[in-house]
């Protein structure tokens, strides 16, 4: 790709633009802020604070048309094995379609009617026990619509392996009153199941083992190996082959969300991702959001050399959010190889991170203005809040445009070069009306949709993750060592090799 008339036309044009400052763009033209902007659903995307002009979106167009950027989302949406390496389709988009195919239909029907069933007093906590995409998407979701949920159940989120972790979050609960849903594709996830085991041998002591069982219950595409866990079939929900994890918040695992905010609101939820998806599919680039924010990814990362960029939602609900984007992001996009296993040739995936509103500006904005490393910002904010205290959010939202406004025009202050802002920094501004279900399922398809949007034109694979597999592996390995079972691995390198003795030397049970 890189080799391209359509690449080598934007490296000429970022060529153009390398001593032009964000403060003449608007001032050549007065209208930029209303010009760089699209919209669709209630999401307003503004571009117009990054470096880059109506030309560059237009080359940037013709680079997506080059990739095939449209037959790909077709491809993507109509089912084909678009996953090569694990040679299956990606048909997350088929979870949250009006006509959803008929297994989709009837598991969201299942679905509907164990969650009423939890929230009409069966349990009193509902506790998630899954990893990765199993957990960071409804563990932010769940967060993210926390005005919208029933406040007579608990539902809560463990993921790390850490006994810690464990005890934590279930020092204040009653076993007898509690529910786990185990979530895990293939239902061998080493952290799941440790977890899970130890949730079980909690809840059976309290209640005695034949019991234990009706505490349970599993989202899995292996039901057999849930069924063999304990778990009662009718209370076993389906993954698919075709859905990856980090894609799936609208499958079944999305289950303790919607035990958290009802049937309806999922549903909302849901109708929220497949607007998005209908406007990615049919809208023209230059007003299509996820595929301008991929677009403008590939011209920040690949254009102007910038390896990481961050995401600051101004809503305290989408706390979590910057990790499910990082997850998203960095799991999809963290690829050196194309689908044909030639090298990329460029650079792929950025490190995403950041964290909600004002809190990040008195942690490392001092970095975003003033640092010798540029930072492109994705803000996030709403006009409407969900509570009714108008005079904080009046003052949080000043923060987010000022922040971007700061980053963008900088201020040369006084003879002081310390207290000197450059700006000519990037950001973008996606404002919604309100953080409902609906515009929550929209932000998810919009990312969604931004990383396929620069997966196509790398040429990766966005929806496999062999780099997770090798530390599973070798963890295993190891975890065999530490307590016994194996003997050392004679191959085992000098420094893996003294940690684990001094570990083994040192470890000791602690008493709970």
């Amino acid at each position: 790709m890189y080799r391209t008339d359509e690449w080598q036309a934007l490296s000429a044009h970022r060529q153009s633009l390398a001593d032009v400052h964000l403060r003449e763009l608007f001032d050549r033209d007065p209208d930029r802020g209303e010009l760089l902007g699209a919209e669709t659903g209630g999401l307003l995307l503004d571009y117009s604070k990054n470096r880059l002009t109506a030309e560059t979106v237009e080359l940037l167009g013709a680079l997506a048309d080059r990739a095939g950027l449209a037959g790909r989302i077709e491809a993507m949406m109509s089912g084909e094995a678009v996953n090569t390496t694990e040679n299956r389709p990606a048909l997350h988009t088929a979870l949250r379609r009006g006509d959803p195919p008929p297994e989709v239909r009837e598991e969201l029907v299942r679905m509907a009617a164990f969650a009423e069933k939890a929230r009409a007093g069966r349990w009193n906590s509902v506790v998630n026990i899954g990893i990765g995409g199993s957990d960071l998407g409804p563990a932010m979701a769940t967060a993210a619509l926390c005005a919208h949920a029933d406040t007579e159940v608990d539902v809560r989120f463990l993921s790390n392996v850490d006994g810690a972790h464990f005890q934590a979050l279930t020092n204040d609960l009653d076993p007898a009153q509690t529910l786990f849903i185990v979530v895990s594709k293939t239902f061998t996830t080493t952290e799941t199941l440790a977890n899970a085991r130890t949730a079980r041998a909690w809840v059976a002591e309290a209640v005695g083992e034949h019991d234990a069982s009706s505490h349970f219950a599993a989202v899995t595409a292996n039901p057999g190996k849930a069924q063999g866990f304990g778990i009662d079939a009718g209370a076993v929900f389906a993954m698919w082959d075709w859905v990856g994890g980090r894609y799936s918040l609208g499958s079944a695992v999305g289950l303790s969300l919607m035990i958290a905010v009802g049937p309806d609101a999922f549903a909302e939820f849901l109708a929220g991702m497949h607007h998005i998806d209908e406007h990615f599919r049919t809208a023209r680039w230059a007003e299509n959001l996820p595929a301008l924010l991929g677009l403008i990814g590939i011209w920040n990362r690949n254009f102007w050399d910038w390896p990481t960029y961050a995401v600051l939602p101004y809503a305290q609900e989408l706390a979590l959010f910057p990790a499910y984007i990082q997850q998203l992001d960095m799991e999809s996009s963290g690829k050196s190889v194309r689908t044909d296993g030639t090298p990329t040739g460029i650079a792929t995936g950025p490190v995403v991170w950041g964290q909600p509103g004002t809190n990040g500006q008195h942690a490392f904005h001092q970095l975003l203005h003033q640092g010798t490393d540029i930072v492109p910002v994705d803000f996030i904010g709403f006009c409407r809040p969900n509570h009714g205290l108008a005079e904080h959010h009046d003052l949080l939202m000043a923060n987010l445009f000022a922040q971007a406004e700061a980053l963008a025009f900088g201020a040369a202050g006084t003879d002081d070069p310390h207290r000197a802002f450059p700006g000519n920094r990037p950001s973008t501004v996606i404002l919604a009306d309100q953080l409902t279900p609906q515009s929550l399922g929209q932000f998810v398809a919009l990312y969604e949709h931004k990383v396929f949007t620069q997966a196509t034109i790398w040429g990766i694979n966005p929806f496999d993750q062999w780099g997770v597999e090798l530390g599973k592996t070798l963890a295993t390995a190891i975890a065999a060592e530490l307590t016994g079972a194996a003997t050392p691995h004679p191959a085992r390198d000098s420094s893996t090799r003294s940690l684990i003795n001094r570990y083994v030397t040192l470890r000791r049970p602690v008493a709970r």
